[in-house]
């Protein structure tokens, strides 16, 4: 069928364009004039619109540029800040506040919230849980912060071995961001899936060396750690100054197997609390290739294995000290042995021998088992002879035998929760002429000089309520005082032979 003719057929038409003989057409010059109004009107929407998606594809741009610059810079900006926390360091500058003496504010805050979250992971792995993803962080520079948190007060010739150890890390570290080397994670060494510039480390025969990769830094090819090991040292710096206390595996004591557990267990790796689990959880390393990060034990032909540590380099570890009474930077033993806890051990690890015939543990002999008091001397020093640099400082110008301090710190603390004010403290470590004044003064309540425990710095003083039994300072103290391991002897108390509410001692002390 034919419809009709339609006039304006041909009208206005170009040669080769579509057929648009179906679409209505106006009938009149005003419609006309109207349709092309109404299509120029189109024509500068779509004009506009394409202005503006070229514009957001110009600002996207723009963005990316400035991501990629401002990538850049974040990376800058950590090596610079990993250099200032060096350069720091090695001048000796050390802040009021201990956390902040390694580290800009910004990188301690972020450090302490990740050494939180690793101890976390570790409670939760040494109760028998599988924790979901245990931190890991790749990041330098806030590895080397970790490295610089502190937990206690330590003695001044303590203090200098721990930041020496502390600094040469941090170095290391430095030396490894400025030369752009990313640490790689145990399991991307063990499948051989390294970032670039890293190969696997050998030995003088040419054979790998399991675990242990190497870059190039300055010229020199160098032992590159990896994100578990680099945390494991970072951990262990932190827990510098711990006190020691047998069987402990927490911030407030712990003794040498409690604080390698700890560290690896916050790394998601349960390795035991005891010397034979630790010493089957890596492969046996031989001593010329000791990485930082490996477990390192002390061995006695009689004793076996009585003592780990983690390995920082340079021969040292960190332990918990039984004879150092905290946890401290030490040579290795002679005659050690460590093994690598990134790599799992192809066959049971065979023990060094011994005869069990001498026990000792954590570098020193089991405390006897005997309840009664014991002796207060330490250190091969006399009564009121022990040099400042062996003892810390707790503050005013006190100082006590290191595990003493760092147990009183926890007492005041809180001491201040409770009452919203500081301990208030007379006395503590009294010098052998500070007794003898003492004992000129005061000779019906004060110990014949040579043999006060204040001379052991083992005691203190306190006022401030305190110094009354009837007070509820003194309450408090009777209550709490014994779980920081501060007591008033028996001599001391209300019913006692010289009653002085203000005496308390660190320990059962003859």
């Amino acid at each position: 069928m034919t419809g009709p003719t339609r006039p304006w057929a041909g009208l206005n038409t170009v040669a080769g364009a579509p057929d648009v003989s179906g679409v209505p057409a106006p009938s009149d010059p005003r419609a006309v004039a109207q349709a092309r109004a109404r299509a120029r009107a189109r024509a500068q929407v779509a004009a506009r619109r394409a202005r503006a998606q070229r514009r957001a594809r110009a600002r996207a741009l723009r963005r990316a540029a400035l991501g990629r610059l401002l990538g850049r810079c974040a990376a800058v900006a950590a090596v610079l800040a990993l250099t200032l926390t060096v350069s720091v360091a090695l001048a000796g500058v050390r802040p009021e506040t201990p956390a902040a003496a390694s580290a800009p504010l910004e990188l301690t805050a972020a450090a302490t919230a990740l050494r939180a979250e690793l101890a976390g992971t570790a409670a939760a792995v040494l109760a028998g849980s599988t924790p979901d993803a245990p931190a890991t962080s790749a990041d330098l520079a806030l590895t080397a912060a970790l490295a610089g948190l502190r937990a206690a007060p330590t003695s001044p010739d303590q203090q200098a071995v721990d930041d020496a150890a502390r600094v040469a890390w941090q170095t290391r570290l430095a030396d490894l961001a400025a030369a752009g080397i990313e640490l790689p994670t145990a399991a991307a060494v063990a499948a051989g899936d390294l970032p670039e510039g890293l190969s696997p480390a050998t030995d003088a025969l040419g054979l790998v060396v399991p675990g242990v990769v190497e870059g190039v830094v300055g010229g020199r090819v160098v032992a590159v750690p990896t994100v578990e090991a680099a945390l494991a040292v970072g951990t262990a710096l932190a827990s510098l100054g711990t006190p020691y206390v047998p069987g402990g595996t927490s911030p407030a004591g712990t003794d040498c197997t409690g604080l390698t557990a700890t560290v690896w267990a916050g790394l998601g790796r349960a390795v035991g609390t005891t010397f034979a689990a630790q010493w089957s959880a890596g492969t046996v390393v031989p001593e010329g290739q000791w990485q930082p990060g490996d477990l390192v034990f002390g061995s006695h032909p009689d004793a076996g294995l009585d003592d780990v540590g983690v390995y920082v380099g340079a021969g040292q570890v960190v332990t918990a000290s039984a004879t150092a009474h905290q946890v401290a930077v030490l040579p290795a033993a002679p005659g050690a042995a460590a093994v690598r806890v990134t790599v799992p051990p192809a066959v049971p690890n065979t023990p060094p021998p011994s005869d069990g015939s001498t026990a000792t543990v954590c570098g020193a002999a089991p405390v006897s088992a005997a309840t009664g008091p014991v002796s207060p001397a330490w250190g091969g020093w006399a009564n009121g002879q022990i040099p400042t640099s062996a003892l810390c400082a707790i503050g005013a110008g006190h100082r006590l035998r290191c595990d003493a301090a760092a147990a009183y710190a926890g007492l005041a603390e809180a001491f201040q929760n409770a009452f919203h004010r500081p301990i208030c403290i007379t006395d503590s470590y009294r010098s052998l002429s500070a007794q003898v004044d003492a004992h000129e003064r005061k000779p019906a309540i004060t110990a014949v000089p040579g043999t006060s425990n204040h001379g052991w710095g083992l005691a203190v003083d306190l006022c401030g309520g305190v110094n009354g039994f009837d007070t509820p300072e003194h309450a408090w103290m009777a209550r709490w005082a014994p779980t920081f391991g501060w007591t008033a002897p028996d001599w001391a108390r209300a019913a006692g032979s010289n009653p002085e509410p203000w005496h308390w001692e660190y320990g059962s002390l003859a």
